[in-house]
């Protein structure tokens, strides 16, 4: 299984095109709930294409995106380079590069499940401010219509390593433990509606899916594209998410008060 920092390479092109942004309401969220402001200086760690970053630019934040993968990287500072607030760093979780005690927000979109937790938490802590916040988020997409279920099947059916990737996701358990007491999560509805291409790029995009040449790869398309002419309407098919807010301020030592 290739590292996390490497697995998203050959994928770029499709994530940039066919992943679902982040709802507008993460913003409202964080401006009732954490005082965030136009002036918070905002850390998006694994920042990958850009997709989380962008919501704080346009609320007119300084975005620092820290993204170890190059080719990711790079298409993220192709698509916000209309923003001179955003700032792109060459540089892991663990280890941001960032000065101590210079940020007001700490964001994870998509990412989190992929760093190391003991090391993360402690480059956090160190790179937060005293009253700052962390905001971990993710678009989990949902089963609840004929289309999506059979979408599920195909994925577990044709993707060896789906499984594997699914058991490094954190649940809510180990994610309160790891934020800390207060933890709150916020659920913001989210969608996408794909034609071929695009379910097909939203498919290809995933870490977990066989490419081109590789095997399982064409009998999985075979069906993909059977399954999106039985569920289509007008050419299109819906993806519903349920996006995830975890946010709680500043992870304390073990034993700190807060």
């Amino acid at each position: 299984m290739k590292s996390p920092t490497q697995r998203f390479s050959n994928r770029v092109e499709n994530y940039l095109k066919y992943r679902p942004g982040y709802p507008a309401a993460i913003i409202d969220l964080l401006n009732t709930d954490c005082h965030l402001t136009p002036q918070s200086i905002v850390a998006d760690i694994g920042s990958g294409t850009g997709l989380l970053s962008k919501r704080f630019l346009v609320n007119g934040n300084t975005v620092f995106g820290v993204e170890p993968n190059a080719d990711m990287r790079a298409a993220g500072e192709t698509l916000l380079k209309e923003y001179p607030h955003f700032i792109s760093i060459n540089a892991a979780a663990e280890a941001t590069t960032l000065a101590t005690e210079s940020v007001d927000f700490v964001t994870a979109g998509q990412a989190f499940h992929w760093f190391n937790a003991t090391l993360t938490r402690q480059e956090f802590r160190r790179i937060l401010k005293p009253h700052g916040w962390i905001v971990l988020v993710w678009n989990e997409r949902q089963r609840d219509d004929p289309f999506q279920v059979a979408y599920e099947q195909l994925v577990r059916r044709h993707s060896p390593e789906y499984n594997a990737v699914r058991h490094q996701r954190i649940d809510e358990p180990a994610l309160a433990e790891w934020l800390g007491e207060g933890m709150r999560l916020a659920v913001l509805d989210n969608e996408q509606v794909l034609d071929y291409d695009g379910i097909k790029g939203r498919l290809l995009s995933s870490s977990y899916a066989p490419l081109a040449g590789e095997a399982g790869h064409q009998a999985m398309i075979e069906e993909l594209e059977a399954i999106f002419k039985q569920h289509q309407e007008h050419g299109r098919v819906r993806f519903t998410y349920q996006t995830k807010v975890y946010f709680n301020r500043r992870v304390p030592e073990i034993g700190e008060q807060r």
